[in-house]
């Protein structure tokens, strides 16, 4: 043993054999307790993968990152009203950083709701102002003070009273003006015999004006009974009189067994009884007054009788020009007697004999 060794001669323990590497062991087995491995979420900016695909995460920008002349409230990431789970957020992590809005911008949106709703009120308050305004007018319409009180009649109606004509019109109540139909009221008055046409028109607050012709006698027929029946051109009867009367025409139609009475009053005669009505209302004035009746046969030739006691043979009423020129040049011809008759049933042939 040297004097120099530490360890008096002894031999030093042999290094214990180091320890073998332990055997690669595999993925931990999932335990109940610990969530999916993607709960934890990946770092912010990174993606997280699931079963059905990648998955993205929102990124959202505080305010003071935002480009200049950009609208805050202009966003395209999650509101309030999104649902986290959508946006691949765990349900059970922290709150997502959500923009604020601007107060500027909020009162902005304030200030036009109230502006829209102001809107709104007034609109609706006219409405109503302008449908009470319409109903208060169309109820004082309805009032005495707007009845037709003045009743002004024009146009000569010798044969018609103006009181018939008030009453035709159903205005001898002072109905109101707004009620009443100008045109309803023309046809009542319309219908008194002896009125041709009728022309009615308002005037406010309180006046009507009936403007009125009437119908000229033009013919008359016997009947009824005893009595005579004095009808216009048109064979409308005007009016019944006790008596033939010597300035009109007599007018008489004949059917195959009788002859046609005169219609009742404001009535006219049937359309078989019209051909003899167009000579009588025609009459040149050569000799109008010459003639006494106009008479229609059954086979609807029309003849004349004067009161000379010439009997004119007029045909049908076709050509009534041509034939009152022939019966004129033949009557002034003075050639006649009271046995003649004329015939000018052809207008290019006329004849004279007896």
């Amino acid at each position: 043993m040297s004097p120099d060794d530490p360890t008096g001669g002894a031999r030093p323990p042999d290094p214990p054999d180091p320890p073998e590497p332990p055997e690669a062991a595999g993925p931990p087995e999932p335990t109940e307790a610990a969530g999916p491995p993607e709960a934890a979420g990946p770092a912010e900016g990174a993606g997280s993968t699931t079963g059905d695909g990648p998955r993205r995460r929102p990124i959202f920008i505080d305010q003071d990152e935002l480009p200049d002349g950009t609208d805050p409230s202009d966003r395209t990431g999650p509101s309030e009203d999104d649902n986290p789970s959508e946006l691949g957020e765990p349900l059970d992590g922290p709150p997502s950083r959500r923009p604020s809005i601007d107060p500027r911008i909020r009162q902005r949106r304030v200030a036009i709701q109230r502006s829209q709703g102001r809107k709104r009120l007034l609109w609706l308050g006219g409405a109503t102002g302008v449908l009470i305004l319409a109903v208060l007018v169309v109820a004082l319409a309805h009032t005495p003070w707007f009845g037709a009180r003045s009743i002004t009649i024009t146009g000569a109606h010798p044969r018609t009273p103006e009181a018939a004509i008030v009453d035709a019109a159903g205005l001898q109540h002072h109905p109101p003006l707004i009620s009443l139909n100008p045109g309803a009221v023309a046809r009542r008055v319309e219908t008194l015999p002896f009125i041709a046409t009728a022309q009615v028109h308002r005037h406010w607050p309180d006046g009507v004006q009936i403007a009125v012709t009437e119908r000229v006698p033009a013919v008359q027929m016997a009947g009824p009974a005893t009595s005579w029946s004095l009808l216009d051109g048109h064979g409308r009867t005007l009016q019944v009189v006790p008596g033939r009367l010597s300035d009109l025409v007599v007018y008489i139609v004949h059917t195959a067994t009788a002859g046609i009475p005169p219609a009742p009053v404001g009535s006219s005669l049937p359309p078989s009884a019209g051909p003899g009505l167009g000579v009588s209302r025609t009459l040149p004035p050569a000799f109008a007054g010459q003639v006494v009746s106009v008479t229609v046969a059954a086979d609807g030739s029309i003849s004349l009788a004067l009161s000379s006691g010439i009997t004119v043979l007029f045909g049908s009423d076709a050509d009534r020009t041509a034939k009152y020129k022939d019966i004129a040049a033949i009557l002034a011809s003075g050639s006649l007697h009271a046995t003649s008759v004329i015939d000018v049933s052809v207008p290019e042939s006329p004849t004279v004999s007896g």
